[in-house]
């Protein structure tokens, strides 16, 4: 039996609900290994895999290898995936096994305006994954945000079409909102960010704010809306 703790935030209102959605996605993965899949939450709501089986080393090394762990020191210079949690007055706070912040200085190539400003402009939201560059590794743990993360949300905000983020979901149960309220024909496709975090692409004369007004109701999870600027 080997345990692995993975880089898989568990957060909402019903987290057993989540797990249950991770365990049926993990065993969906490992399908066509000898491995006995159970999940339990820890502490820090990372979600944690007892594997039972033949394969379950084999199981253990591709779960780390794909989901990465949760960091238990950071250095600096180097860069880790995490998830953003808060955005104040003065920082974006993300978690990569340990809780990080970017000040507002690290986030002018953001354009102009507060944490909270730039958050709502870009789409952001808790628990999106992130990528993140670590400059200070003492007691309060600084980071700034990677080019290519950068480059990411600018990609999104220079579209010609509105995105809609949306997290605690499966695509599944964005189909079906998205089809309950008629608007099959109104969105390009749906973009998996994180594995219940996902970005709803609007084709080019579809208003993001009306999607998230029509479909909101039916997923109970927190949105964010990037404008496109190419419209």
């Amino acid at each position: 039996m080997i345990k692995v703790v993975t880089l898989q935030h568990i957060y909402g209102k019903n987290r057993d609900r989540m797990a249950g959605l991770l365990k049926t996605l993990v065993e969906n993965e490992l399908k066509n290994l000898e491995v006995k899949v159970e999940i339990s939450i820890i502490p820090e709501n990372w979600a944690e895999y007892t594997l039972e089986g033949e394969d379950e080393e084999v199981s253990a090394n591709l779960l780390a290898s794909r989901y990465g762990t949760p960091a238990k020191k950071a250095e600096a210079g180097k860069v880790y995936i995490g998830f953003l949690q808060a955005f104040g007055e003065d920082a974006i706070l993300a978690d990569i096994g340990m809780p990080v912040q970017i000040e507002a200085k690290e986030l002018k190539a953001l354009g102009s305006g507060k944490p909270k400003q730039l958050a709502l402009r870009f789409g952001l939201i808790p628990h999106l994954p992130v990528e993140v560059e670590i400059i200070e590794a003492n007691k309060i743990v600084k980071a700034r945000f990677t080019k290519r993360q950068l480059d990411t949300w600018w990609s999104w905000k220079k579209a010609a079409t509105d995105r809609v983020t949306i997290n605690g979901v499966t695509r599944s149960e964005i189909k079906r909102a998205i089809k309950k309220t008629g608007h099959g024909r109104d969105i390009y496709e749906i973009e998996r960010l994180g594995l219940l975090e996902h970005a709803i692409v609007c084709r080019e004369k579809t208003d993001g704010p009306g999607i998230v007004a029509e479909i909101g109701p039916y997923l109970k999870s927190e949105m964010g809306v990037v404008i496109g600027d190419g419209r």
